[in-house]
């Protein structure tokens, strides 16, 4: 016996001869971690025994933890990891810190370390909560595969990646606890997340930004690797955003808790270029500080929950510069679901198409309609052309190179105030996130900033020059009427027009807090078969009754039966498609 115990502990001093010996796993006191036996020469003893070990592989000299561990859950997941078991379990006779390291089977008393006797509070020690760690001790086949999706079929992880004998996924899938030459005990080097990727084919990583960027990180390294201050986003890959243990944000291991702060550790001027989390402190902003946890990336494509993160309008693991709604599911016109988003109003009918709990319309209007995705609907008599091109040929205060048979985006409209600032409708000075100033308030003196958001299409001297509708000035300046009426009230644009889509023409949808039926009883705008820009209105605007109000741009001619009353007021600006 004495002979066989020598030839163990000759194999075994062999073995941490050759990668050991020089590692944090050398306990013993030559070790050079600071986590050390105060005179213990031994080596191997702190794991393994050749007598008097557990029943388990390979001849385990350390208790099993009596832990009940709370395993890794998310509302994404398909695999079912339990309580840990096999290689798993044996790490964390340590890595839990609830079993003095020194406490072995083979020896009667616990070896006395110096410092610490148990693991101390770091980042390896795993505690028992492990929903905050890659999840272990789960069975990881091709079915699984094929169920999640973007995982590799594990017949085809390359030889240093290793499932247990039943087929499981356990820490030494990931570390070799004998071998540091890649840091961290990783079977093989990190670096581009090259170990992570070996299970994890994300469908457009290799072209996102989030892997082909080079720009520095600077020094603040995410664990494990790199570790200079060289590093950039392309090496750390994966880890700009998720860490395999300890993690913040339980729920996909990321870095932090709050979804939005995994997106301004770069995103705030200090790596990428543009400085994204300043937007969000803007008057009126997309509120993705509101909720924390609430997205779910198996979620219906229509948010009946209402919530927003960064990650509801950006895939981090397909965005790029040149396309930064790539890979994001979206609502198309027809209300169907796409899987790529072909343009911006796709992605805006998620939530602001036909998805509950939407907030009031901001203005009381004659045909209300709280749905964008039905505004912008072909069917509308009226619409901004957004989802297709416009049914007005008559708009002579389009600005080059915009035509009647034009398409915008709403980002157009819906963007950030600062034209140097960062694109998108992040955050803007001007409610509801608005490219430009947009008064609403009746009267509102009109000015080129008071409806700069109309005139950045729509060319104010046309508009002012009466080119589209004989009495447009008159309307929006309340001066220069005629008709025996004097002066009027400054009328803004948004009294008469919806800017997304209408029952009626020219985008006509009538302000109900300012607008009221004629004396007939009548509220109505139409456009006369005659010609181009003629029509009439049915209504009292500023106590002005139109009943009706005619009028005819080819001629610049203009009639109203007031029924006593003076000309009228209640007409708008930026004329609709």
């Amino acid at each position: 016996m004495k002979l066989i115990y020598i030839v163990f502990l000759s194999s075994v001093s062999m073995l941490a001869s050759a990668g050991v010996l020089t590692t944090k796993h050398n306990l013993s006191s030559s070790g050079p971690g600071s986590i050390k036996a105060s005179s213990e020469q031994q080596v191997c003893i702190f794991c393994h025994t050749p007598h008097s070990s557990v029943p388990e592989s390979p001849l385990w000299n350390r208790s099993t933890p009596g832990s009940n561990y709370i395993p890794y859950s998310s509302s994404s997941i398909i695999a079912s990891p339990g309580q840990p078991s096999g290689s798993s379990l044996l790490c964390l006779s340590c890595h839990d810190g609830t079993i003095a390291i020194g406490e072995i089977l083979s020896q009667p008393d616990p070896i006395s370390m110096s410092g610490a006797s148990t693991l101390p509070q770091g980042a390896t020690r795993l505690g028992t909560d492990l929903s905050d760690d890659h999840p272990v001790s789960f069975v990881f086949n091709n079915n699984l595969a094929s169920q999640r999706g973007e995982l590799i079929n594990p017949a085809n992880l390359p030889a240093a990646v290793k499932l247990d004998k039943s087929g499981q996924m356990q820490c030494t899938s990931c570390h070799d606890p004998h071998n540091d030459s890649n840091g961290k005990f990783l079977v093989m080097p990190n670096v581009a997340s090259a170990l992570c990727k070996t299970c994890h084919q994300k469908q457009h990583w290799s072209s996102t930004a989030h892997s082909t960027s080079n720009k520095t990180w600077n020094g603040q390294s995410p664990d494990p690797w790199p570790t200079t201050s060289e590093s950039t986003v392309a090496s750390n890959a994966c880890e700009n955003c998720h860490t395999p243990h300890n993690a913040a944000g339980n729920q996909r291991i990321l870095k932090y808790a709050a979804e939005e702060d995994n997106c301004y550790a770069c995103h705030n001027g200090h790596v990428a270029t543009e400085n994204i989390s300043n937007e969000f402190n803007k008057f009126s902003r997309h509120p993705i500080m509101n909720s924390t946890g609430t997205h779910k990336p198996n979620e219906s494509v229509v948010v009946n929950s209402r919530h927003v993160e960064c990650i509801d309008c950006h895939n981090p693991h397909a965005a790029n510069s040149t396309n930064p709604l790539a890979g994001v599911r979206g609502v198309s016109q027809s209300g169907s679901e796409v899987s790529q988003v072909s343009a911006p109003h796709e992605l805006c009918y998620r939530c602001h198409g036909d998805s509950s709990g939407k907030p009031a319309q901001r203005t009381n209007r004659q045909f209300n309609e709280n749905n964008v995705r039905a505004e912008f609907s072909s069917a509308k008599r009226s619409y901004h052309p957004v989802s297709a091109t416009g049914r007005n040929g008559y708009v002579p205060s389009l600005i080059a190179p915009l035509k009647t048979n034009s398409r915008i985006s709403c980002l157009d409209c819906h963007n950030n105030n600062d034209i140097n600032g960062p694109n998108g409708p992040h955050g803007s000075t001007y409610a509801p996130l608005l490219a430009r100033q947009y008064q609403t308030q009746d009267p509102t003196n009109e000015s080129s900033s008071s409806y700069a958001l109309c005139y950045k299409c729509h060319d104010r001297s046309s508009i002012l020059g009466n080119d589209s509708f004989p009495r447009h000035n008159f309307h929006i300046t309340g001066s220069g009427g005629g008709m025996g009426g004097g002066g009027g009230l400054s009328t803004p644009c948004n009294v008469c027009h919806d800017p997304h889509g209408s029952e009626q023409p020219k985008l006509i949808n009538f302000d109900r807090e300012s607008v009221t039926p004629s004396s007939s009883g009548r509220l109505e705008h139409y456009s006369n078969s005659t010609g181009a820009g003629s029509g009439g209105c049915y209504l009292t605007c500023h106590n002005r009754n139109h009943d009706p109000c005619t009028y005819d741009s080819a001629s610049g001619t203009a009639n109203c039966m007031m029924g006593g009353g003076g000309g009228g007021g209640g007409g708008g600006g930026g004329g609709g498609m």
